[in-house]
């Protein structure tokens, strides 16, 4: 009787570290969602149980003397105070436990940073409008979002996202968690996000491996994707790097890869890392349309 005990504690044990590794193993889906009314609800996004962070996209215009302003396609018209309905949308999603994070920047002209002090004061804005600051003029409503997400792909300014980021990354000190996320592009280092990533500060980087054909996924040549995965892995300080894709061929110009092909020789290269975090999706609307992240649940 007394020799049982061991054998049974060291069972459970084995059994014990063998699910915490392949919790540990496994990755989360992101999604972008904001740009598209085809895609449905915020509401209906997060029910959907495919997703652990949602990027809501995005905050297209800021710095440089302009009036900061979010774009959600025609989901709302936040000139009217009519994106405000989303707070109760936001609220639900973050009672489900995914993270709700807001995107700035994006693919079309209109944001810049000119100074250190523009930097600062983008950053207060999004602070007091979006996350634990106060503002009577908040587009989102009350609702508290849990971090900011940098896609910057145009403008200009570019050595002051590192204030930037280092502003928001104040602003969560003896507070509530501001999570930084980025979006760059594949070719290593990014052009315009640079400068930000070499702070540290960011927490997951989803880097967007589509729309540059020297480090997308080519199943004749991996071998171009595998390097540029492994410089992102161990040249950016960051908590989780992503495989970034289109969620369908029409979601982007080049760098599609269809969902088996992901889970066949994508995930089991990239799922070596340490640093692997899961997929990020471009987007939501894109994702109805295919079901990329249906068919890749559970291998992610």
């Amino acid at each position: 009787m007394g020799n049982k005990t061991p054998k049974v504690s060291i069972f459970f044990l084995l059994n014990f570290l063998a699910l915490v590794f392949r919790t540990n193993a496994g990755g989360d889906t992101v999604i972008y969602w904001g740009q598209d009314e085809r895609e449905g609800s915020l509401t209906e996004t997060c029910k959907s149980g495919l997703y652990k962070i949602v990027n809501i996209a995005f905050l297209a215009r800021f710095g440089s003397g302009r009036e900061p302003q979010i774009n959600l396609a025609g989901h709302c018209e936040p000139a009217s105070n009519g994106c405000k309905i989303l707070s109760t949308e936001i609220k639900n999603c973050q009672k489900r436990g995914i993270k709700v994070i807001l995107s700035i920047g994006g693919g079309e002209p209109g944001y810049s940073l000119s100074s250190a002090g523009d930097a600062t004061n983008v950053a207060d804005f999004i602070w007091n409008n979006f996350l634990g600051g106060k503002s009577r003029t908040r587009p989102l409503g009350d609702a508290v979002l849990d971090g900011v997400d940098f896609d910057i792909e145009v403008g200009g300014g570019e050595a002051f996202y590192a204030v930037l980021a280092r502003r928001l990354s104040r602003h969560s000190r003896g507070g509530r968690k501001v999570y930084l996320t980025a979006a760059p592009q594949c070719p290593f280092p990014d052009e315009h996000q640079n400068g930000a990533l070499s702070t540290g500060l960011f927490d997951f980087v989803w880097v967007q491996f589509y729309n540059n054909e020297q480090c997308q996924f080519d199943s004749g040549d991996p071998s171009k994707f595998q390097n540029s995965w492994k410089q992102w892995v161990s040249s950016i300080k960051a908590r989780k790097i992503y495989l970034g894709l289109p969620a369908s061929p029409s979601a982007a110009g080049s760098g599609f890869v269809p969902a088996q092909t992901v889970i066949r020789e994508v995930l089991p290269f990239i799922k070596r890392s340490r640093k692997y975090g899961g997929v990020m999706l471009w987007d939501r609307s894109a994702d109805k349309q295919t079901g990329f992240s249906r068919t890749i649940k559970g291998s992610v």
